[in-house]
């Protein structure tokens, strides 16, 4: 399952985030994508974290900033490679 995200994911969203996963238990493999967020708070890292160090979710999207932060919070991303996660000018322009 895929969870694509758009808008802002702050302190408060990242919470619903967090209950949503829960909700769908450990046994499910889901993928959250990131890469539509048009803004990323640090402070959503810190209350996503403690909800995803005991499951196994896949994260796309993250820049290299919050791929720094997980890691800091003790949330290993194996071997990720950076992606856009953020629209440049050029792609809405076009």
């Amino acid at each position: 399952m895929t969870l694509r995200l758009k808008g802002t994911l702050d302190g408060q969203t990242a919470r619903l985030l967090r209950s949503s996963l829960d909700a769908l238990g450990t046994t499910r493999e889901v993928e959250v994508d990131f890469t539509h967020l048009r803004e990323f708070r640090d402070s959503a890292v810190g209350v996503l974290t403690t909800g995803l160090v005991d499951r196994k979710v896949r994260m796309r999207g993250l820049d290299r900033h919050q791929q720094r932060m997980f890691r800091y919070f003790g949330l290993s991303l194996g071997e990720t490679t950076p992606s856009n996660a953020y629209y440049r000018p050029e792609e809405v322009l076009a």
